[in-house]
C-alpha cells in the first residue's frame, strides 16, 4: 500500500499547484481587473480611439499613413565633427524581431552609433490650460541597451509646420522630454520640462527626482515595456512603468534646479574682513615647556629587572641543518652552488627555555613625554564662522501654475545609441487617462499575454504567480494537509468488525506480496486436510509436472495469523 499511498499523494499535490495555476493564468491575462479575452490568440487588430480625444495616436501599422505623417531630419547636429554631425541614422517600420503578432509592425531605429531624428505635428496643438497632459508609448530594446537613449521630446511652439520637422535637431526647443536613458551603469527614466521665466523670459532646464525603484531589468530583457507619463494641472505629476508608478511629485518642489529661485541670497559684493577671527581656539602664548621635559627620552627602555631564565642554552642555535636531509644524485655544484641541508626548529631548544643570543625585553619608558606642545585655550578674538550678508534676490519670481508651460505642437524621436533595433510603437498624447488605459489595453496588454502564453509553461507561471502572492503557499499548503489527512484516514483508518469477522472464520491470511499462484493452491490443499483431521495423500505425494516444478525458497509466515509454517511443494 506504500507505494500507492505515494502516488496518491503526489497527484494531490499536483491538483492543488494546478488549481493555482489556473488563478495564475487568469490573473496574468487581466490588467487593471479587466480579463483580456479574444476568440483567436493570434488575432490583433490596430488600436483604435476617437481622433476627437486624442492629440496624437500612432500605432506604426501603416506604412502610407506613417509616411504622410512622419517627417525625418536632414538637419546637422551642432557642436561636433562635421563627419559626425549629420542626421543620418535609418528609421524603418518593421515586424518585432520577436513575433508577437502578424500585422504588429513598430518605428524601429535599424542603426547604431549615428545621430537619427524623426518627428510628426501634433493633430492640434496642446495648451497647458486645465486638463491634464498624457504621453505613452512603448519601448522594445530588442538586442538591450549598453549606451543611448529611448526618450521622446515634445516640441514647442514654432515647430508648426513639415519644414520645420525637416530641420529638426538636438538644439530645437522643446517643452518637455520624457523616457529612459542609459550609458554603463547609469540607468535614468527622465522627466525634464523646460520652464520659462515669468520676469526675463529665459527658459531653463528642469529635472525630475530619481525613480523610487530600480529599473535595470527595462534595459536588458529585450521586452516591450510601456511608459506613461501624467502631468496635472494642480502641478503634480505621475510616472508609471507597465502600468506601475515608480516616480511621482510635485512640479513646485521634486525638480532641479526648482522652478522658484530663493527670496534672499549671499551679498555678491560682501567680503570677510582681513582681521576677522575665525579660530576658536588658539595657543596659550603665555605657556613654557618646564625645565624637566625631556623631549629626547626613549618610549621604551630595556627591563632592567630582567633576569635570563636558568637553563638557557646561549650555544645552541635555534635552527640547526636537517640531519636526516640527503644532497639530491643530480645536484650539480657547478651550476647550483654548495650544497646546503635545509634547516630545521632544533631539539635541543624544545625541551629549554630558549636558544642562542639572550636580550633582556624592553618595557615603557616611565619619564617618556614625548615633544612639548603648548596647550589650546580660547581666542579671545573669535568673531565665529564668516558669512556674506544675505539680500534680496534682484531675479525672484514666484510662479505657482508651473504647469503652463509652453504649448505642443509637434513630437519627435532625436537620439543617438550604440544598440541598434530600437522599436517604438503605439504613441498616444491626449488629455485623458481613461482613453491611454484603453489604449494600453488594445495594445500593451495584449502583447504581454500573448507573451505569458508563449513563454511560461503552467507550472512556470504557477511558480510566477505564488512569487508575486506569497499567500499562495499558504492555500497550498493547508490544501495538501487536508487531502493527506482526508486520503490517510481512508487508507489507515480503523476496521469494520465484519470484515474482522469475515477473516477469522475464512481463516485465511493475506498472501505473501512473493507468494506464487501454484504456492497459494498448495498451500491451501494443505491447510484443507489439517481442519479434516487427515491430510489428502494423493495431494501431498503428488508429484508436479516437470514444467511446474517452482524452485523458489521456503517461506515462513510466522506471526501471519493461522500458526502454520507454509511449505513450497517440492519434487521428490
Amino acid at each position: 500500500m506504500a507505494p500507492v499511498r505515494r502516488n496518491v499523494l503526489i497527484s494531490c499535490a499536483l491538483l492543488v499547484l494546478l488549481g493555482t495555476a489556473s488563478v495564475s493564468t487568469a490573473a496574468e491575462d487581466s490588467e487593471d481587473g479587466v480579463t483580456v479575452e479574444t476568440e483567436d490568440e493570434d488575432q490583433y487588430h490596430s488600436p483604435q480611439v476617437s481622433p476627437n480625444k486624442v492629440y496624437l495616436a500612432e500605432h506604426f501599422d501603416d506604412e502610407n499613413s506613417f509616411k504622410k505623417k512622419w517627417v525625418k531630419s536632414e538637419a546637422k547636429k551642432q557642436g561636433v565633427d562635421e563627419n559626425i554631425a549629420k542626421y543620418d541614422g535609418k528609421w524603418e517600420l518593421q515586424t518585432p524581431t520577436r513575433k508577437i503578432f502578424k500585422g504588429d509592425m513598430g518605428l524601429v531605429l535599424t542603426t547604431e552609433a549615428k545621430h537619427a531624428a524623426i518627428s510628426a505635428l501634433l493633430n492640434k496643438p496642446f495648451e497647458f490650460n486645465d486638463r491634464p497632459l498624457v504621453v505613452q508609448y512603448e519601448v522594445t530594446m530588442q538586442e538591450g541597451q549598453n549606451c543611448g537613449g529611448a526618450y521622446i521630446k515634445l516640441l514647442s511652439k514654432g515647430t508648426n509646420t513639415k519644414a520645420d520637422l525637416q530641420k529638426f535637431h538636438d538644439q530645437t526647443p522643446y517643452t518637455i522630454m520624457f523616457g529612459p536613458d542609459k550609458c554603463g551603469n547609469d540607468n535614468k527614466l527622465h522627466f525634464i520640462f523646460r520652464h520659462k521665466n515669468p520676469k526675463n523670459g529665459t527658459v531653463e532646464e528642469k529635472h525630475s527626482k530619481k525613480p523610487s525603484q530600480r529599473l535595470d531589468d527595462i534595459y536588458k530583457d529585450k521586452e516591450p515595456h510601456l511608459y506613461t507619463l501624467i502631468v496635472r494641472p494642480d502641478n503634480t505629476f505621475s510616472i508609471m512603468v507597465d502600468n506601475k508608478e515608480v516616480n511621482a511629485g510635485s512640479l513646485l518642489e521634486d525638480f532641479t534646479p526648482p522652478v522658484n529661485p530663493p527670496e534672499e541670497i549671499d551679498d555678491p559684493d560682501d567680503k570677510k574682513p582681513d582681521d576677522w577671527d575665525e579660530r576658536e581656539k588658539i595657543v596659550d602664548p603665555t605657556a613654557t615647556k618646564p625645565e624637566d621635559w625631556d623631549e629626547d627620552a626613549p618610549a621604551q627602555i630595556v627591563d632592567p629587572n630582567a633576569v635570563k631564565p636558568d637553563g638557557w642554552l646561549d650555544d645552541e642555535p635555534e635552527m640547526i641543518p636537517d640531519p636526516a636531509a640527503v644532497k639530491p644524485s643530480d645536484w650539480d655544484e657547478d651550476m647550483d652552488g654548495e650544497w646546503e641541508a635545509p634547516l630545521i626548529d632544533n631539539p635541543k631548544c624544545t625541551a629549554a627555555p630558549g636558544c642562542g643570543q639572550w636580550k633582556p625585553p624592553t618595557i615603557p619608558n616611565p619619564n617618556y613625554k614625548g615633544p612639548w606642545r603648548a596647550p589650546l585655550v580660547a581666542n579671545p578674538h573669535y568673531r565665529g564662522r564668516w558669512a556674506p550678508r544675505r539680500v534680496r534676490n534682484p531675479h525672484y519670481f514666484r510662479d505657482d501654475r508651473p504647469y503652463r508651460m509652453t504649448p505642443i505642437h509637434a513630437v519627435g524621436f532625436e537620439l543617438w545609441s550604440m544598440s541598434p533595433m530600437l522599436l517604438f510603437d503605439n504613441l498616444i498624447i491626449t488629455d485623458d487617462v481613461a482613453v491611454a488605459e484603453q489604449w494600453a489595453m488594445q495594445s500593451f496588454a495584449l502583447k504581454k499575454a500573448k507573451i505569458s502564453r508563449d513563454s511560461d509553461s503552467v507550472v512556470e507561471r504557477a511558480l510566477k504567480f505564488a512569487g508575486e502572492n506569497p499567500w499562495i503557499y499558504a492555500v497550498v499548503i493547508i490544501g495538501s494537509f487536508i487531502v493527506v489527512g482526508f486520503l490517510a484516514y481512508m487508507c489507515c483508518g480503523p476496521k469494520s468488525d465484519s470484515d474482522g469477522d469475515l477473516k477469522k472464520s475464512d481463516g485465511v491470511t493475506e498472501d505473501d506480496p512473493q507468494q506464487s499462484e501454484g504456492e497459494a493452491e498448495a498451500e491451501a490443499g494443505a491447510e484443507a486436510g489439517a481442519e479434516a483431521g487427515r491430510p489428502r495423500k494423493a495431494d501431498l505425494d503428488a508429484e508436479p509436472e516437470p514444467d511446474e516444478v517452482d524452485t523458489t525458497p521456503l517461506v515462513d509466515t510466522d506471526g501471519a495469523g493461522d500458526g502454520h509454517r507454509k511449505r513450497k511443494p517440492r519434487k521428490e
